[in-house]
């Protein structure tokens, strides 16, 4: 149909049809439906084997203190990373003090160590071999009492210093963006300072506290190895617990469905702290929330306070890292030659780099084929496809366990015998499938916000001129997305070398990664060997974090910079 036709159906009387560039892309329309299928299909297998299971099989010992104690994690970690992300973000953001500037990105470096290296290191040191310990013992007396480090409490402040960037991040944009009218308002109908933090900018920016939130909430419930090292039993750990110690697989589903309505119960948290208001940028701009200098003592306890929590999260760690790994290599010279390093770390980076090649394609055939087919059903599946970020890797896991194991049952009674004989599961096929579902989303979000800045004009040139759908990919969206694409397979590849989980449930015989490396090292406590491989992994995550930083940077109001 030609643009020429498609404005003289919109004059007729009856409707307007609402079409995009491309509408009736069959083909393109298809595709986006099976990637939301392929993407979907875990998640809905174990939801309907947990469900289907309930009374066949006798609950694993323990739920209810499973479940109690996640929700107490989940609470704590969520309150402290709010009290700490949201108090630094409201102190670089209305004072004015030494290195304030600096601090400003520093501080969210400690989203570049994963909470599992960060739990480990914690433990080194204030365990009960640790030189904390050791040195009050020394000084008090052999039975000087010491609150027990590997507990809930313990956990809680571990990922706390670890995911409070996310809420910090948010929280400044939001004080950044708000305070540049709504500010100026109030103080000139007479509110003070800390009345118009309260009764305006904190409601203002209860969205983005509430996504901050949100995340931090989904990333301590996913965790697996963190709360292991302090001896605290989740339900995401009993899925793993369950599957590993008793195979008692429909036990697993159930745990797995439970994580499941625990992630779900976040995102509803979420849209509820939001409530029905909506927050909206005005135009123009005021002086805003201008920084108050903070002279002497006062400023310099605040420079005090950054410091802390840049230090705790990130330059101890990585110091103690980089000690171990020195102090190793000086007592063995072969410590750094240790064939299984190359390996491990080589397994890493294939695995990372297939999956963000993977990620990629996909999400820009799911990108360009909105594009080209749009539609409210198009565009609701090319949501779905995002959907796997928010499930644990447990549940992915045991959902790609479930699907393949049907579909061998379906090939069987179909005459194929054997069915794909373990050709997914039994190799590393099944952890690149598990790994394309729970890390779509962030290079579609990547992606499409790349696509969403080509206007629609381009596509309708190239189509009025004869140019076919693959033609319109490689010729234009490609390359106008092509920075969307670059930030895509980073983020992809670097979530690719922190997880966990998934390789854990799903790798086969003796394939091993760097963070599960990392992660029975530290569980035995051979901490020395495990901080090369830790250094790699945090390195690695140090450039998304910088990508982070840079956009951060790039979204302040102007002069908000300045000290």
């Amino acid at each position: 149909m030609t643009e020429t036709a498609v404005l003289a159906e919109a004059g007729t009387p009856k409707r307007r049809p609402r079409r995009t560039a491309g509408a009736g892309r069959p083909a393109w329309s298809a595709l986006v439906v099976l990637v939301a299928v392929v993407v979907a299909t875990p998640v809905f297998a174990v939801v309907v084997d947990g469900l289907g299971s309930v009374g066949d099989t006798a609950p694993p010992r323990g739920l209810s203190g499973m479940v109690l104690t996640t929700l107490l994690l989940m609470l704590g970690v969520a309150a402290g990373s709010l009290l700490v992300g949201g108090g630094l973000a409201w102190l670089v953001t209305a004072y004015r003090f030494p290195l304030r500037n600096v601090f400003a990105w520093l501080l969210v470096l400690p989203l570049a160590v994963p909470a599992y290296i960060l739990g480990f290191v914690f433990l080194s040191v204030f365990d009960v071999s640790g030189p904390v310990q050791t040195a009050l013992r020394a000084v008090l007396g052999p039975d000087v009492w010491v609150p027990d480090v590997r507990s809930l409490p313990g956990a809680v402040l571990v990922m706390s210093l670890s995911l409070y960037p996310y809420v910090y991040l948010l929280a400044r944009t939001a004080l950044s963006e708000h305070a540049s009218g709504t500010y100026d308002a109030a103080r000139t109908l007479g509110a003070g300072r800390g009345r118009a933090l309260r009764r305006v900018l904190l409601p203002l920016a209860r969205p983005s506290l509430a996504a901050g939130m949100a995340l931090v909430m989904m990333e301590t419930l996913t965790d697996f190895a963190t709360v292991q090292y302090f001896n605290v039993q989740t339900v995401s750990v009993g899925v793993y617990l369950v599957w590993k110690g008793t195979f008692n697989f429909h036990a697993a589903t159930q745990l797995a469905v439970l994580v499941l309505l625990f992630a779900v119960a976040v995102l509803a948290g979420e849209r509820a702290l939001r409530g029905r208001a909506r927050y909206h940028r005005q135009g123009g701009r005021g002086q805003g929330l201008q920084p108050t200098t903070l002279h002497g003592g006062r400023g310099w306890a605040a420079a005090a306070l950054c410091t802390a929590a840049v230090s705790t999260g990130f330059l101890i760690p990585v110091l103690q890292l980089l000690g171990w790994a020195v102090g190793g290599a000086v007592k063995n010279p072969g410590f750094l030659a240790d064939p299984r390093f190359g390996e491990y770390i080589l397994n890493t980076l294939l695995v990372a780099a297939a999956t963000a090649a993977a990620c990629v394609f996909l999400s820009v055939a799911v990108a360009h084929g909105v594009r080209l087919s749009g539609g409210r059903f198009v565009s609701s599946a090319a949501q779905l496809t995002t959907f796997g970020y928010a499930v644990p890797g447990a549940v992915v896991g045991i959902g790609v366990l479930i699907s393949f194991a049907a579909l061998d049952d379906a090939l069987e009674a179909a005459g194929v015998p054997g069915g794909t004989g373990l050709l997914v599961t039994g190799s590393v096929l099944g952890i690149l499938y598990a790994y394309v579902i729970r890390f779509l989303a962030p290079a579609y979000q990547a992606v499409d916000a790349s696509f969403a800045k080509i206007p629609a004009t381009l596509t309708f040139s190239a189509l009025s001129l004869g140019a076919g759908p693959r033609r319109i990919l490689a010729r234009v969206h490609v390359p106008l997305a092509r920075s969307g694409i670059a930030v895509a397979l980073m983020l992809v590849a670097i979530d690719a070398v922190k997880e966990l989980p998934i390789v854990l449930l799903l790798r086969p015989f003796g394939f091993t990664t760097a963070s599960v490396w990392v992660y029975e090292l530290a569980r035995e406590n051979f901490w020395e060997k495990a901080s090369l491989p830790a250094l790699v992994i945090v390195a690695a995550a140090v450039l998304p974090v910088l990508v982070l930083v840079r956009q951060a940077r790039r979204n302040e109001t102007p002069g908000k910079a300045s000290a």
